[in-house]
C-alpha cells in the first residue's frame, strides 16, 4: 500500500530527504525558484507552488502522513533582541491554527515543526535538537551535533561566505546550484535529513502509541 505524504512548506526538502519505500510525496512550497530546487533534488515528488496553509486545508483527507514546518521567524528566540533593536511584530498565529486543526480532524500521523520559541509554547511540545515538535505519535529525543553554529552563520565571520556554504552543504548532503540567490539561508532551514528520518521511523513503528492530545 502507498503511504500518501503531504510536506508543507517544503524549502529543499531536508526533512524528505532519506525518506524511502513505497510512499507518494506531494510538497508544497511558494516560492517558485524553491520549488524548482526541491524538484530537481526529488524529481518523483509533486511539487506545487502554492500557499500551504491553505493548501492544507484543502486537501488534509486525501493523505495518510502530514509534515508541517510553518515559517519560524516571528517565533524564534531571535525575536528577543530584536525587539530590542525595534522591531515590533506579532508571532504568526498560523502555526497554531494549523496544530490545532490538526490535533482535531487528521486521522492519518501528523507532525508540526518549528524552532524553540520566545514564548511559553501555547501547547506543549515535544523537543529533539533544537526544534519544537507538536504531533499524534510519540517522538524520542534525537541529538544532532553540528560542527558550527548553523543559526549564527553569517558571511561577516571569520569564515568566507562561500566557505560557510560549503559546510552547509557537506552538513545537510545538499550541493547546492551554482549561483544560488540565498542558498545559505535555504540550508539554515533545513531540518537535517536524519532527524527527518527519525520522525518519520517514529510515526509508523509498529508499537508506536498513538497520543490522545
Amino acid at each position: 500500500m502507498t503511504l500518501k505524504i503531504l510536506n508543507l512548506y517544503a524549502g529543499i526538502g531536508g526533512n524528505r530527504k532519506l525518506w524511502t519505500g513505497d510512499i507518494e510525496v506531494t510538497a508544497v512550497e511558494n516560492d517558485p525558484k524553491i520549488a524548482k530546487i526541491y524538484q530537481d533534488f526529488f524529481p518523483n515528488d509533486k511539487v506545487i507552488v502554492a500557499d500551504a496553509h491553505q493548501y492544507l486545508l484543502d486537501h488534509f483527507k486525501e493523505f495518510d502522513f502530514i509534515w508541517s514546518s510553518p515559517p519560524c521567524p516571528t517565533h524564534s528566540i531571535c525575536n528577543n533582541f530584536l525587539h530590542a533593536q525595534g522591531v515590533v511584530r506579532y508571532p504568526d498565529m498560523a502555526l497554531w491554527q494549523e496544530i490545532i486543526f490538526l490535533r482535531h480532524w487528521f486521522k492519518g500521523k501528523w507532525v508540526v515543526e518549528n524552532v524553540r520559541s520566545y514564548y511559553s509554547p501555547i501547547l506543549e511540545p515535544q523537543q529533539s535538537g533544537r526544534h519544537y515538535f507538536w504531533s499524534n505519535f510519540k517522538i524520542t529525543n534525537m541529538k544532532i551535533k553540528t560542527p558550527f553554529n548553523i543559526a549564527n552563520m553569517r558571511a561577516s565571520t571569520r569564515k568566507t561566505s562561500e566557505d560557510n556554504l560549503k559546510s552547509l552543504e557537506e552538513f545537510h548532503g545538499f550541493i547546492m546550484p551554482e549561483n544560488t540567490k540565498n542558498a545559505r539561508k535555504m540550508l539554515r532551514n533545513c531540518v537535517k535529513s536524519e532527524l527527518g528520518l527519525h520522525i518519520f521511523e517514529m510515526a509508523f513503528k509498529e508499537s508506536q502509541e498513538i497520543l490522545r492530545i
